[in-house]
């Protein structure tokens, strides 16, 4: 029985467990995957005994995503550009390997929607580490992206860093370009906090869909809540991205890549 967990603080909340045992139990895998509360101070060397332990691999949530990029001895891509992982696999040499499933879990969720097809327009809201790790994908599904965060100097050193690898423009929160977009992301914590939306409902209204990377245990999140109210019914939270993530993830550790839209049905089903 290999050993896989997700660390994180908080974590209690944590989905992965009931996600990572179903991916388990689809595809016959033996393997045992917890939740890990990790503490502020000492993560890094839980994270060492973790796999001198024997374990084979983890996820990594918040806020321990950029800790676990600088343990890590090689890097993906995706990860290195997010410059934060929520994967690590152990490899034969005793390498941990890290990578960032986080982009390509948003590109399969958007595909099981049908929400995805190239040279698209999308709106991002926010620029944070949330944002960093998805924006290599979508540029790479061939999205054009723009970019919206209140300090526009943080979005614009995303498309400084972004920009060798496709179609992406930064603009300020309040000036936004009043042009149709086929989806808009919220990747900011905006209803989190209390506040419904961080744009205003006139720029939500250019949308097609709408994606918040949010998502909450038997309700709508604020955000997705708001542009409902607002009679924008093509929504959908971050549930399959999460499911999604997980999957790429599993196929990572174990070579196989199981049914991520099955589960992301069962899970959905079964969280209150």
């Amino acid at each position: 029985m290999d050993d896989y967990a997700v660390w994180g603080n908080p974590i209690a909340q944590s989905l992965s467990p009931l996600i990572q045992g179903k991916f388990a139990q689809q595809t016959q895998q033996a393997m045992n995957y917890e939740a890990k509360l990790g503490d502020l101070d000492t993560f890094d060397q839980q994270l060492a005994t973790f796999f001198s332990q024997g374990a084979k691999g983890c996820n990594v949530t918040a806020p321990f995503k950029s800790r676990a990029y600088q343990l890590a001895d090689e890097h993906s891509e995706r990860a290195r550009l997010a410059q934060a992982c929520n994967t690590l696999k152990k490899l034969e040499d005793g390498r941990l390997y890290a990578d960032n499933t986080d982009g390509i879990g948003l590109v399969t969720d958007l595909q099981r929607l049908n929400w995805i097809k190239p040279h698209q327009r999308i709106l991002i809201l926010g620029a944070g580490g949330a944002t960093q790790g998805v924006l290599l994908p979508l540029l790479q599904a061939q999205q054009n992206i723009v970019l919206a965060n209140r300090t526009l100097a943080k979005a614009q050193t995303l498309v400084e860093i972004f920009q060798p690898y496709g179609e992406i423009q930064a603009v300020a929160m309040d000036n936004i370009p009043c042009q149709s977009y086929d989806l808009i992301i919220n990747a900011t914590s905006a209803g989190l906090s209390g506040n419904t939306a961080p744009v205003s409902a006139d720029i939500l209204k250019l949308g097609q869909a709408f994606y918040d990377m949010q998502y909450a245990k038997g309700s709508d999140t604020p955000f997705i809540a708001h542009c409902k109210h607002l009679g924008l019914m093509n929504v959908s939270d971050g549930l399959g991205m999460l499911v999604a993530q997980a999957a790429h993830s599993f196929h990572l550790w174990r070579g196989v890549m199981p049914d991520f839209a099955k589960v992301y049905c069962e899970v959905k089903k079964e969280i209150p």
